[in-house]
């Protein structure tokens, strides 16, 4: 995410969403209330009614919008709300959508920004995707490229030499070595985090066969391509399982911080979970890290019960606890559900 200004006396930010992940990062943090500025497009007539020569156009505009209620899905963000400005022609309090995507340019305005919501919007603006070598390959061509903020740089390719047996063609081991060498010498290189091979067929479960080193066989996710080509790149970097790689840093903090909040549970030491016994614990400013799943968010705006929940993050905040949102999606998330989809770890135990 993109912070284009910020007048925190006005309590604006002006952001720029670049990626997945900032959609998520921005439906935690839009609340029902927030304004948001911003173009969106939105069907207008035109034409004389008397006459019945109407037509319904898409048009462009600018408008500013109360936030009502915020769904997030997959890779897209809706913010529905009331119009508090637009052009003449549009009525204000109608309702309107913004349709949130990669590339759009919003201003948000909050009554008040807490600690939480800064760092929520700081992590998402210094996020630094991670490196990844992909590696496409058949039985006779191998293409090496790394992956950049936007799009990817190929490194090299290579050919291998194609054997007979048996009437079927099948790639000589050494052309495998060879991969495996280059899969070596880039990572190192270009320090990348994660490795994708790809393939159109079953090359990519050959080369894993040769494969030995553990920490290297880790690190490799499989993907299905349609061909050896450049093309085929862009193709693997929109591919679901690049997007799983890329979550993966998310859910390795997420994971230690769900497993903390359980050992401190199992030895019924600094922890609370559940609505009630959170709430106690950041009333009396003893939550040192509050953990609350996105699901448990969002059930509360659905039943119009979110004012307690925004009570209680702010409780945390002015007591300078850290507040983190877990998703949901993965198992983290899913283990505190099952224990009200909120948690805390504690700077004291409390007596009751």
């Amino acid at each position: 995410m993109q912070i284009i200004s910020q007048n925190l006396r006005k309590n604006e930010l002006k952001l720029r969403i670049e990626n997945i992940d900032d959609l998520w990062h921005l439906s935690q943090l839009i609340e029902p209330g927030d304004i948001i500025k911003g173009q969106t497009i939105r069907k207008v007539r035109i034409g004389e009614k008397e006459q019945r020569k109407t037509e319904t156009v898409k048009k462009k505009i600018f408008i500013i919008l109360k936030a009502e209620k915020i769904d997030f899905k997959e890779d897209a963000l809706r913010v529905s709300g009331t119009i508090q400005e637009a052009p003449e022609d549009i009525p204000k309090g109608s309702h309107h959508s913004f349709n949130l995507e990669q590339g759009s340019v919003i201003t948000l305005f909050k009554e008040k920004w807490f600690k939480f919501h800064l760092d929520k919007i700081k992590e998402a603006a210094s996020f630094r995707q991670p490196s990844i070598l992909i590696c496409i390959l058949d039985r006779e061509e191998a293409i090496f490229a790394v992956s950049k903020r936007t799009g990817y740089e190929i490194i090299t390719s290579i050919q291998g030499e194609v054997q007979k047996k048996e009437e079927k063609a099948v790639p000589k081991g050494s052309f495998y070595e060879e991969i495996i060498k280059l899969l070596k010498e880039y990572s190192s290189r270009y320090r990348a985090e994660h490795i994708i091979a790809a393939s159109p067929a079953f090359w990519k479960e050959e080369l894993m066969k040769h494969i030995k080193e553990k920490e290297l066989r880790n690190r490799i996710t499989l993907a299905t391509c349609s061909s050896v080509s450049k093309n085929a790149i862009t193709e693997v970097l929109k591919r679901p399982e690049t997007k799983e790689v890329l979550k993966r840093d998310r859910i390795s903090k997420e994971t230690n911080l769900i497993e903390c909040l359980l050992a401190e549970i199992s030895k019924n030491g600094l922890a609370a979970y559940g609505l009630k016994e959170t709430e106690k614990a950041a009333i009396a400013g003893a939550v040192r890290i509050l953990l609350i799943t996105d699901r448990f968010v969002q059930k509360k705006r659905e039943e119009g019960k979110y004012e307690a929940i925004d009570s209680l993050l702010k409780a945390v905040d002015q007591t300078k606890g850290e507040i983190h949102i877990i998703s949901s999606e993965f198992e983290a998330g899913k283990k505190l559900d099952s224990l009200g989809g909120i948690g805390a770890i504690l700077r004291y135990k409390l007596s009751y």
